[in-house]
């Protein structure tokens, strides 16, 4: 008797179910009817408003110069060293030989100087990478574009003693 009893509320619950989906799936084709119609008429849907994205002050944060024979790159960061905005030669429009010039140098720490204009970045510590004639120039571009110059550190890699040399060559 029992077995009965649960097999016809089996039945029900599934009865409910299918017509549940079928509730569903007309409110679907209601939908695609009412957005043709939409179409038709020309009426748009409302547009989504995004949130605003809260721009972060940094006060204080790095300035990397990578200086090499090729090319100059410019990197500010804040102190935990996430990247607020960078700036090298090739992006300016710099080709060639002009990439690693002292003039080339301006240009990119101004460039790179806009973007974090809108972080309020006023004091920086430099760190100053390579042996290109642009080392110089963007460190005086720095001081021109109103930062606060805290530390210049250069942190050219150094080999001590380095790698095994090539065997010589035999002729």
């Amino acid at each position: 008797m029992n077995d009965n009893i649960e097999k016809v509320e089996k039945k029900e619950h599934k009865a409910d179910e299918k017509s549940e989906n079928a509730k569903v799936t007309e409110k679907k084709e209601t939908t695609e009817a009412e957005a043709e119609v939409k179409v038709e008429t020309g009426e748009k849907k409302p547009a989504i408003k995004k949130k605003k994205k809260i721009r972060r002050q940094v006060i204080r944060g790095q300035a990397h110069i990578q200086c090499t024979y090729n090319n100059t790159l410019v990197t500010f960061s804040d102190m935990g060293g996430k990247v607020l905005a960078w700036s090298s030669a090739g992006s300016l429009g710099f080709k060639g030989a002009k990439k690693a010039t002292p003039y080339a140098a301006t240009q990119i720490v101004n460039a790179a100087a806009e973007k974090v204009e809108k972080f309020g970045l006023r004091e920086i510590e430099v760190f100053v990478k390579g042996v290109g004639s642009g080392r110089e120039a963007a460190i005086r571009a720095l001081v021109n574009n109103d930062y606060e110059i805290g530390l210049i550190k250069d942190i050219t890699p150094i080999p001590h003693n380095g790698c095994r040399p090539r065997k010589p060559r035999r002729v």
